[in-house]
């Protein structure tokens, strides 16, 4: 990874995915309120 140590790359690796996981939950949470504003009644149609 191009860290000067081990330690600095997982602390790194770590770091990256907490944001991968909130970037993830944020745009689920987008996409759920889309759905919901186009199907309010949650009939699916």
């Amino acid at each position: 990874m191009g860290h000067s140590t081990t330690q600095a790359a997982l602390i790194y690796q770590h770091t990256a995915m907490e944001r991968d996981r909130a970037i993830a939950d944020a745009l689920g949470k987008l996409a759920k309120e889309a759905l919901t504003k186009e199907d309010p009644d949650g009939s699916g149609t």
